[in-house]
Order: C-alpha cells, then structure tokens, then sequence
C-alpha cells in the first residue's frame, strides 16, 4: 500500500540542541574531554514534527520560540524540513535550549531550559482551528500542561486524532481529564513503569487501557509493545543495528508511526515501518539531524521480514 499524505498537528516543545559527544558521560564533579559537538533542531514538539514532514505527512507545528538568533534559525530549519511554521509564536526573550551529552554507547543524558517554551500556556482561536483541520493531533509533555490539554480537547472536539508522548513523565501528574482526550500513548519503559507502578512492559499496558484506548510502549533495543481494546498484545522487534544516538529515536517513532496509520496502515506494518525509521535515525547524530526521509525508511522496510508474534 503507499502511503498518502496525511494532515498533522504537532503542539510541543522547540529547542536548540547543544549536543556533545563523549566517550563515557561525566559523573558528578567530573571533567571529560569531549569528542565532537554540534547544533540542531530539537524539543520533541520540532522533532516529531520534522521526523512526521520527513515520512512523507503535511505538518504545523505550534509552539514558540524567542526573538534572539536562535529563533530565527530554528524557524528557518523547520521551513527547509517542510514543517508548516504559521503557527509558531515569537516572543520577547530567550529560545528554549537542550544541553545533551551522547556517550559511545549512544545513550543521552539532557538537561532543559524551556525559555520560550514556557510562555505557551494556552491555545489561541486561530490554533485551535489550525488543529481542527488536520487529520491526526500530536503533543508531549514538555509544554506547561494547560496548553497540552487545550491542544487535545480542541482536536478531540473536531475529531481529530490524538497521540500524546507523556515524556517527561515527571513534568505533571497526568490526569485522567487529560488521558480522557487521548487515542494513543506511547511512553517508553520508563514512563509506562512510572505510570503504573508495573515495571512489566505488558502488565503496564493493560494498565494503561483503562485511561486510553490504544498503547505503544517503546523498549529501546527490545522493540516495541502494542495493545489495544479490539486485539491480542503485538510484539514488533527492532533492527538490529548499531546506535551512535538514540536522542532522536522515539520521536522518529512517533512521528513515522502516525504518518502510516493516518495513510491507512494496519498496525503491524505500521509499527514495523516506524521501526525501521527509528533504526535509521540512531544511527546518526542528532535529534533531527538522523530523521530519514520516507524513501530510505521504505528501503529499509522492504529489506526485512516483517515479524509479528504476541508477547508473553
């Protein structure tokens, strides 16, 4: 089946990343000697927005940045991804920044300092229309929580699709108010650990349908966990590759995810072809800078066996 163009909202965070490279991250009071370092386009509002243009979906994103430099080059990095940025507000101060530190093993340990971010604390009429356009609404948790659940409840009142990634889960306590307005959740082990108090990946899942009618826990190197109310638990493997960066990988995910739903996927091939997204992602550098575009994900894709087997 190819894959359509589907219309996607995205309402999140938007960063600067600062990422530097080491060998082995530094403990407290500790100096390391670093191995490279770079900028680029971060926050998981910006990367599941570029990771969901690059699949090949027709994306806004909503969110903020400063009036300083880094605004204007974030603005302009979205545009060159083919992100809609209509809706991105400029306001008086700082861009929001992301400290990251990526060791050689490709773990990532991040410290945030929202800026601009933080001054989204509702939605506008004009945003909440541009939600009610699209096919399929994607938010986190990195915004204060009353523009998260503004975003859901306007697209749940158009009937728009929500996915929500609850990271980080820390942030605010997720209320069933807002897990009410959700379609979708995908937390990672952690966040579905957190949430629960189930430390088990499936006994976390079954947790969770009683807030939401749809999960997928992803578990790194393990894969991912799907269930549902309609179906049994689906286990889908990751690729085995080597990760130089997994700082990107679970909004590439996301992003890869909704698109081939939205266009009509069945969840297993959906699933599988995120999958390989989030495969060709870590084996960059970057949150953003790794996405792949919608032709080498299919590449991938049609390299592998799909595999399907419930988990026990």
């Amino acid at each position: 089946m190819s894959l359509g163009r589907p219309r996607i909202s995205v309402c999140g965070s938007i960063n600067m990343d600062h990422v530097s490279y080491v060998r082995v991250a530094p403990g407290a009071g500790e100096t390391v000697v670093g191995q490279g370092f770079h900028e680029s386009v971060g926050g998981k509002g910006a990367s599941q927005a570029v990771a969901a243009a690059r699949a090949g979906g027709s994306v806004e994103i909503i969110g903020a940045v400063g009036d300083d430099t880094y605004g204007l080059l974030l603005r302009s990095s979205l545009m060159d991804a083919a992100v809609g940025t209509s809706g991105l507000r400029s306001i008086a101060g700082r861009t929001g920044m992301a400290h990251i530190v990526v060791d050689d093993q490709g773990e990532n340990a991040v410290v945030v300092v929202p800026g601009a971010n933080a001054s989204m604390t509702g939605l506008t009429k004009v945003e909440e229309q541009r939600i009610a356009l699209s096919d399929v609404f994607l938010t986190q948790l990195e915004l204060p929580m009353t523009v998260v659940e503004a975003g859901l409840r306007a697209a749940r009142g158009a009937g728009v699709k929500t996915v929500l990634t609850p990271a980080p889960v820390l942030t605010a306590p997720l209320t069933q108010t807002v897990l009410d307005y959700v379609d979708v959740l995908v937390p990672n082990i952690h966040e579905a650990e957190v949430l629960t108090g189930e430390p088990y990946p499936l006994k976390a899942a079954h947790a969770l349908l009683d807030a939401v009618p749809e999960v997928v826990i992803t578990l790194g190197a393990d894969g991912c966990l799907h269930l549902d109310r309609e179906g049994l638990p689906l286990w889908i493997p990751a690729f085995n590759v080597a990760a130089k960066d997994t700082s990107g990988a679970r909004d590439t995910f996301v992003g890869a995810f909704t698109v081939a739903r939205m266009a009509g996927r069945s969840v297993v091939p959906a699933l599988r072809w995120a999958s390989a997204a989030a495969a060709i992602a870590v084996q960059g550098q970057g949150a953003t800078n790794a996405m792949p575009h919608r032709a080498e994900i299919d590449r991938l894709f049609a390299g592998t066996p799909r595999q399907r087997r419930p988990v026990d």
